[in-house]
């Protein structure tokens, strides 16, 4: 009886272990000639405060451009493997460091506001694969949710939204090498920055919006350019799709401005660090 029980108790402790690690998956990326593994790992992501930068914005929706405030908050968090999320007690032994991205946004239309929330996520070594992505979107038609999570294969996508069709599911993307349009405002930041770099990667389109189909993938190409104060990344994603960003060329080389294909462009404002949560 006792060898039963010890056998049980061992199968649970493995079943546990599984969960754990299912929830933080663990994959091996590829050295880059193109971004700096090490850009988050600076000091200044350990004061203990976040980055908090304002965007003079504008997005079309309803076929006109609007104008508001965007917050970009950058800081680093720990996650713990269990829930994949920031924890709450920092005596466990599955925490791992990560950056979160959040980015807020209100805006008017003629009949009601809309308000988004996006958070990314990227483990502090790794800015090229996104590890997690929430984005809500609410108006008064309706809330949107969406959640990508990197699984060994690709990202597990779960979404809820009032769209017929695409009320309440989940689809899997394939490939874990993907980069995503709404993370470049981040990634690009820690890009190894020389006058006439080139490159191609794969880029999933914007999730910023209400819409929950099924994402496209872009055979994206980046050129960098030195513009004196600033460098300058342009992003074609396909013939008539185009990105451009410019970042502060001294570190840690925060985002300036940015226009997009699909209108949603920024004007840096204001940035301070401070404690935002309190």
């Amino acid at each position: 009886m006792i060898k039963q029980s010890s056998l049980i108790l061992a199968i649970l402790v493995l079943i546990c272990l599984g969960c754990s690690e299912k929830s933080s998956t663990q994959i091996d990326y590829p050295a880059s000639e193109v971004f700096d593994h090490d850009w988050a790992l600076g000091k200044i992501w350990e004061d203990g405060k976040a980055e908090v930068a304002h965007y003079d914005a504008e997005m079309v929706v309803y076929g006109k451009i609007r104008k508001f405030d965007n917050t970009y908050i950058t800081v680093k968090e720990e996650f713990n493997k269990a829930f994949n999320v920031k924890t709450d007690d920092y005596k466990r032994d599955d925490l791992f460091s990560v950056m979160k991205v959040n980015k807020f946004a209100r805006f008017e239309t003629e009949n009601y506001p809309y308000h988004f929330l996006t958070s990314l996520f990227f483990k502090r070594e790794k800015p090229e694969q996104l590890h997690k992505m929430t984005h809500t979107g609410q108006e008064w038609c309706g809330n949107t949710f969406k959640q990508f999570e990197l699984t060994p294969s690709g990202y597990s996508y779960d979404y809820n939204s009032y769209f017929d069709g695409y009320g309440d599911g989940q689809m899997e993307i394939e490939g874990t090498n993907l980069l995503w349009e709404d993370q470049l405002s981040y990634l690009l930041r820690a890009t190894k920055f020389e006058d006439g770099l080139q490159f191609k990667k794969d880029v999933i389109n914007a999730q910023i919006n209400t819409k929950t189909r099924k994402p496209k993938v872009y055979q994206a190409s980046f050129k960098v350019s030195d513009q004196d104060s600033l460098w300058h990344v342009r992003v074609e994603l396909e013939e008539g799709k185009t990105n451009t960003y410019n970042f502060q060329k001294e570190y840690p080389n925060l985002l300036q401005s940015q226009t997009t294909w699909y209108g949603y462009n920024l004007s840096l404002t204001s940035v301070s660090r401070y404690q935002y949560w309190r």
